[in-house]
C-alpha cells in the first residue's frame, strides 16, 4: 500500500470531480457553457468554421481564470495586485545621479574657479 504525498504541503489541491479542482470544474463548466451559448447563437449566421473558432475564443477567457496562475496567485488575485501597484497605490521612482566625488570637491573646484580666472 502507497500513499502519496506532496513533497509542499502548500502545493495540494483536493480534487473534486474528474482530477480537477473545484474552481478548475466550475471554470471549465462555465466555458462549456459559454461554447454552447456561442454555438446556437452563430452557427446559422456565420457556418460552421467560423463558430467553431468563436467558441474556442469564448472558452480561453474561463480556461485562463480558472488553469492559469501567476506566481502562486489566481488569476483574480492577479488582477487585484496589478490594479493596486498601478493606479490606487503607484509609486514612482525618480533617478537622480549624484557624484560623490563632485560633493567631496565641491569647495576646491568652486575656489578654483574662482581663483583661476
Amino acid at each position: 500500500m502507497e500513499v502519496r504525498i506532496n513533497k509542499e504541503i502548500r502545493e495540494y489541491s483536493e480534487n473534486v470531480y474528474f482530477g480537477l479542482t473545484l474552481r478548475q470544474f466550475f471554470f471549465s463548466a462555465l466555458g462549456c457553457i459559454a461554447a454552447i451559448g456561442i454555438y446556437f447563437l452563430c452557427k446559422d449566421f456565420l457556418g460552421l468554421e467560423i463558430t467553431t473558432w468563436l467558441c474556442v475564443l469564448g472558452v480561453v477567457p474561463f480556461a485562463a481564470l480558472g488553469f492559469i496562475t501567476y506566481n502562486g496567485m489566481t488569476a483574480e488575485q492577479f488582477a487585484a495586485a496589478w490594479l493596486r501597484s498601478k493606479w490606487i497605490n503607484p509609486s514612482r521612482y525618480v533617478n537622480e545621479p549624484v557624484s560623490f566625488y563632485y560633493e567631496i570637491m565641491k569647495t576646491a573646484i568652486e575656489a578654483d574657479e574662482k581663483g583661476g580666472k
